[in-house]
């Protein structure tokens, strides 16, 4: 399955922070934004990535993350000249996917607790699936309703009477289909295409699934400037209480077995002498004890 991680847009809701730089490389606590939701892919076993920004942004993310291969992975990078909605990720990253599943992060979705994503990767075997996150502002993001036995009956996008309290978080799985819907898509009233109509034909289709996300889960979309401060604080509890890094791509990638013992060794030794390289002599230190 390849990754498509979808990074444009104006920021306008961070303005004037995104003058500086775009939203999604933005500091969450102490790493920048893209970091949480490529280190969410990377888990799930993704090992091919393209990267969708702005043309202004895109050098700032290659400088950032290069060409993946010091993650033992690849990325690419495709430009978004206007931002058009979601499902536009997948008619400019079509040549990216080829025949292949995909999935698509948005950068600016953070995640934390459990293996629920890494479980649905895994056992992904066609069709869509998404997840559901109760959320006490349902009419802000797409929302499915559910019957009596838990199975998906509608999603609706930022509907003004909602017919549940899950909202569909930033992170979807689709088959090879997915390319076909997109291309058929028509704009929205809000001249946008969207991530819900894509969901809706998987409905119409019998092949989306949907599975709820448990209490205790994370969901995080730092969006706004509360949101971002939010999401930095949340981050920074966790890493000071538990001693982990949260979106730390390198250790992810380790874990997963992209990356070596020594060539983690020969990454961190890159790194200027700081709090995160620490981090990932930690994790050698840790990896040589067994």
């Amino acid at each position: 399955m390849k990754g498509i991680i979808l990074a444009g847009g104006a920021g306008s809701r961070l303005y004037p922070l995104t003058l500086v730089a775009s939203k999604q490389l933005q500091p969450v606590y102490d790493k920048p934004m893209v970091y949480y939701p490529l280190t969410t892919l990377i888990e799930g076993g993704v090992r091919e990535f393209c990267l969708i920004s702005t043309p202004q942004d895109i050098p700032r993310f290659r400088q950032l993350l290069g060409d993946g291969s010091r993650l033992g992975v690849s990325i690419e990078y495709r430009e978004q000249a206007r931002p058009e909605g979601i499902a536009q990720a997948f008619r400019i990253a079509a040549d990216f996917v080829g025949n292949d599943a995909v999935t698509l992060i948005l950068g600016d979705n953070i995640f934390w607790g459990g293996d629920v994503f890494q479980q649905a990767f895994s056992r992904f075997d066609g069709g869509a699936v998404v997840f559901g996150y109760h959320v006490h502002d349902p009419d802000r993001y797409g929302v499915v309703e559910f019957d009596a036995e838990g199975r998906a009956l509608s999603i609706e996008e930022k509907p003004k009477a909602p017919k549940s309290n899950y909202a569909v978080p930033g992170l979807y799985l689709y088959d090879n289909s997915v390319i076909q819907i997109a291309r058929d898509l028509k704009p929205s009233a809000r001249g946008e295409l969207e991530i819900t109509d894509v969901n809706v034909e998987y409905l119409r289709r019998g092949t989306l699934r949907v599975f709820k996300l448990a209490r205790g889960f994370a969901w995080l979309d730092a969006g706004t400037s509360s949101s971002l401060h939010e999401a930095s604080a949340y981050v920074q509890t966790i890493e000071s209480r538990q001693g982990i890094k949260v979106g730390c791509p390198e250790e992810a990638a380790f874990r997963r077995g992209l990356l070596s013992l020594d060539r983690l060794v020969e990454v961190a030794g890159t790194l200027p002498r700081c709090d995160y390289r620490s981090y990932l002599e930690g994790v050698i230190s840790e990896a040589r004890r067994g």
